[in-house]
């Protein structure tokens, strides 16, 4: 695998609940490994990860951009 320590990331924050939400968004905040509330994960700056983050704008919040 390529080393991660060299490329950008981002550290992203569930700030709501999946609960009455289409089963798409709640897939997505999964996919992110995201599933509680106010838990944090540092994730890859790939495109597909800023686009799972976008569609989800409203569940997330991005905490820190290294």
């Amino acid at each position: 695998m390529a080393d991660t320590s060299k490329r950008k990331t981002i550290t992203v924050e569930q700030i709501g609940s999946p609960i009455r939400r289409p089963y798409i968004q709640r897939a997505t905040l999964i996919g992110l490994g995201l599933n509680k509330m106010h838990k944090r994960r540092t994730l890859i700056d790939s495109p597909q990860v800023r686009g799972m983050v976008a569609k989800i704008s409203h569940l997330v919040r991005i905490v820190d951009e290294k």
